[in-house]
């Protein structure tokens, strides 16, 4: 079952629209702002942190691969530097973000080999056993039915193919724990407005990490879900986690 405190964390509170379309709006609000408050916020690490994601599919030698919520398209940018595939599809909800992604990818003169389109994760366009690996970076959250994302995933990977999520987690290390919930609660909205103008969007950021259902939790949604050979391994103190399953 969906759990009833993540379906119910939306980015604007109060407002009548589901929380896929809120999510859609919101980074198609965010969308010119959205690497650089990555890089600033992160102070650099989310690089390093997508990096170890990819390296995760090495064992699989994946040739066909889905990066689902590419956004502007860093992993799947990411997965061609590292892996050299003979086709990436990112798959977004954020017209905006896509837009931008193709820009970065056409300069790099990979539009042949990555494919963005606009989708749902929780009804994806594609055919059972369609990919060896699919990826998330920072998307689950965001996903209004957490298991239809969960078992459409599975649904169009091979079989023997590999997911690979990285996804935020609550550290639970003193002063990591306190020096991370008030940066994300108060500082970094704040950032956010100020750049962005969609204070929400970053307010949204914490309060849908706190919801999230991470670390063993996460492990055994998967499990429910039928991916096997499950894992999860912590990043920076507890700060992300990325999580592997194998249809």
């Amino acid at each position: 079952m969906e759990s009833s405190e993540q379906s119910v964390v939306k980015p604007y509170e109060g407002e009548g629209d589901g929380k896929k379309k809120q999510v859609s709006r919101m980074f198609d609000r965010i969308a010119p702002y959205y690497d650089f408050l990555n890089r600033l916020l992160s102070l650099g690490i989310d690089v390093q942190w997508r990096k170890k994601m990819v390296q995760k599919f090495r064992d699989i030698k994946p040739r066909v691969l889905m990066d689902v919520a590419t956004g502007t398209g860093d992993v799947a940018l990411e997965i061609v530097k590292s892996l050299d595939p003979e086709k990436v599809v990112g798959m977004d909800i954020s017209k905006e973000m896509l837009e931008i992604g193709k820009n970065k990818i056409s300069k790099k003169g990979l539009s042949e080999k990555i494919e963005m389109v606009v989708g749902d994760s929780e009804n994806i366009q594609f055919a059972d056993n369609t990919f060896d690996g699919i990826s998330v970076a920072f998307g689950v959250r965001n996903f209004e039915n957490l298991d239809l994302g969960l078992k459409e995933m599975l649904r169009v990977l091979k079989p023997g193919g590999k997911l690979v999520i990285l996804e935020f987690s609550k550290p639970k290390v003193f002063p990591v724990k306190q020096v991370f919930n008030g940066y994300f609660k108060y500082i970094l909205p704040q950032i956010g407005k100020l750049t962005s103008k969609d204070a929400s969007a970053y307010e949204y950021l914490y309060r849908s990490v706190q919801a999230f259902p991470d670390r063993e939790a996460f492990k055994e949604r998967l499990e429910k879900i039928g991916y096997k050979a499950t894992t999860w391994e912590g990043l920076t103190f507890g700060i992300c986690s990325i999580y592997t399953g194998i249809k």
